[in-house]
């Protein structure tokens, strides 16, 4: 009977090299709900500016022709950033389902060689 000694640096590597896949996608994770705080806090940015914007128009405005047209040019202002905020959005969510495929193949890829092994 052979007895082997316990060595725990071995263990410390198989135990990174099994979880590697698993901090990645953690650390993916935590970049895309930075990113996605971002977006959103761009997306108010644009929400306040908008209505900061219209009470201006509606306290300088002198009759309600001109406060009907500084109403309409800001809706199609904010209309405008709107349509920006939803492309960068769906581009944003279109990243991340690349990314989690890329992600859920890397974990596959090192999940079939280690079943086999054992």
């Amino acid at each position: 009977m052979t007895d082997k000694t316990f060595d725990p640096n071995t263990l410390i590597t198989a135990t990174r090299e099994a979880f590697a896949p698993v901090l990645k996608a953690q650390q993916e994770g935590f970049k895309a709900l930075e990113r996605l705080a971002r977006l959103q806090y761009a997306f108010a940015g644009d929400l306040m500016e908008t209505g900061l914007a219209r009470v201006n128009a509606t306290l300088i405005a002198t009759t309600a022709t001109e406060l009907l047209n500084k109403q309409s040019e800001l809706t199609s202002q904010f209309a405008d950033k709107l349509r920006a905020r939803s492309q960068e959005f769906a581009a944003f969510t279109s990243e991340i389902q690349a990314k989690l495929t890329q992600l859920g193949s890397e974990i596959a890829a090192k999940a079939v060689p280690a079943r086999k092994a054992a």
